[in-house]
C-alpha cells in the first residue's frame, strides 16, 4: 500500500472522536445521535459505527457523558475551556 504526502500528514482535527472499538452502535445503539441537539452524529451503516457527520459543536458535551461505554471524545479546545 501506498500513501501520498496528503495523506501521511492529514490530521482530523474533529472535536468529537469515537474509539471504534467501544463504540457498539452495531449492537444497536444510538446514545450519541439522540442526544446531540445538533445532530451532528450518525452511525455508519456499513461499519455499524458512530461518526460525526458535520462539523458545527458546541461543545455541549451530552454525546461524550450519555455514551454508556466511554467511546465518545469531545476535544473542546484550549481556549473555551
Amino acid at each position: 500500500m501506498s500513501f501520498t504526502p496528503h495523506e501521511i500528514f492529514h490530521r482530523s482535527n474533529a472535536p468529537v472522536t469515537v474509539d471504534e472499538d467501544k463504540c457498539i452502535a452495531d449492537k444497536g445503539c444510538t446514545v450519541c445521535v439522540d442526544v446531540c441537539p445538533m445532530d451532528l452524529l450518525a452511525i455508519d451503516m456499513s461499519k455499524g459505527k458512530a461518526y460525526m457527520q458535520f462539523d458545527e459543536c458546541w461543545y455541549c458535551m451530552p454525546c461524550e457523558q450519555d455514551c454508556p461505554t466511554g467511546a465518545v471524545k469531545v476535544d473542546i479546545p484550549y481556549l473555551l475551556r
